[in-house]
């Protein structure tokens, strides 16, 4: 076996594994998490393709019920975790509000972008659903 074959454990994996990012372009330690025996392998799910439905979805949501229904899933399905809430200083703008995709090995940075970009644009095309989540940290009642 030569140094550049993948691991064993990877050529294990049931579907098809995202590519890595260029050297130095990323964080995503995508080999780091091949190698760990222990790992939690489910982002790998998340191929290009399936990132862009994804993001579309994300795009297109409905209500903060549908929001949170997708986080579940997300976290569920790939284990990404989303924290979605007001800012720390006042809200005036879809700025104001905080979208945090938590870092984890084999979640690319450029993913972890995109994801909080598509929600934001969901919310900027649904205001209701901004409202709804700042209701819900109680600022309207």
């Amino acid at each position: 076996m030569s140094a550049d074959a993948p691991p064993s454990s990877c050529l294990a994996f049931p579907v098809p594994v995202r590519t890595e990012c260029p050297p130095g372009a990323c964080t995503c330690d995508l080999q780091a998490l091949l190698q760990a025996p222990d790992a939690d392998r489910r982002v790998l799910l998340l191929s290009r393709e399936e990132e862009k439905r994804l993001v579309q979805r994300l795009e297109n949501i409905e209500s903060l019920a549908d929001l949170r229904r997708l986080e579940g899933r997300m976290e569920q399905q790939l284990g990404i975790r989303i924290a979605i809430a007001q800012g720390a200083s006042e809200v005036r703008t879809l700025r104001g509000i905080a979208i945090l995709v938590h870092e984890q090995r084999g979640l690319c940075r450029k993913t972890r972008q995109a994801i909080a970009a598509a929600i934001r644009r969901g919310m900027e095309r649904r205001p209701e659903i901004a409202f709804a989540l700042l209701d819900e940290g109680g600022l309207f009642g």
